[in-house]
């Protein structure tokens, strides 16, 4: 069954920030350092133009080939 952009971008997420809403991560590295703050707000707006940019099957597989990396650990 294929995955739509929007379902790999959730699994995505999970993936990265876990428990955590992206923008709460970023939030939540700000409020430790705004410098560190910063970066992060920076890598969560490219992970966003990378979702956007990258077709649905690129997407598809990118997910996939983390999730068996993930369970092969």
């Amino acid at each position: 069954m294929a995955l739509s952009k929007t379902e790999s971008k959730q699994l995505l997420e999970r993936i990265i920030f876990e428990e955590t809403a992206p923008k709460d991560w970023a939030q939540d590295i700000w409020g430790l350092s705004a410098m560190h703050g910063e970066e992060a707000a920076k890598l969560l707006d490219i992970f966003d133009a990378l979702i956007e940019c990258c077709s649905e099957e690129k997407l598809e597989n990118l997910v996939q080939g983390l999730i068996r990396s993930q369970t092969e650990v």
